[in-house]
């Protein structure tokens, strides 16, 4: 086993609490199946968003989902940097897995797609 870090991000269509923890949960739950997580594997997950996203917290949303009670969870605003995707949530999910780096299946959704297109999954 070996800490490992997966990426993630979704963009959101408007700035509410329900869009907000809609495309939260949509993230973290497309991670953990893509790559055939356990919350028991998980160190943290580390959420972000740009400053345009003020009606709630993802992590809030993710706390909602009764199998990760237990994982520490913690929000950070991303800084405001000109021409940057906005709407925009992010997420690092530390992980103790099997898988070698370039195994890793890092998901980018909606509007975020094109943020690594060098991590695409085919």
């Amino acid at each position: 086993m070996a800490l490992r870090g997966i990426r993630g991000a979704i963009t959101v269509e408007k700035n509410s609490r329900e869009k907000i923890w809609q495309a939260a949960q949509f993230l973290v739950t497309e991670i953990f199946a893509m790559n055939e997580l356990h919350p028991d594997e998980v160190g943290a997950l580390i959420f972000s968003t740009t400053e345009d996203l003020t009606a709630a917290f993802p992590s809030s949303a993710v706390r909602q989902l009764p199998k990760f009670r237990f994982v520490p969870v913690f929000d950070t605003r991303e800084p405001a940097v000109d021409d940057s995707l906005q709407m925009c949530i992010r997420v690092l999910v530390l992980a103790d897995i099997e898988f070698k780096p370039r195994e890793v299946r890092h998901v980018y959704l909606g509007g975020a797609q094109h943020l690594r297109p060098d991590l695409k999954i085919d």
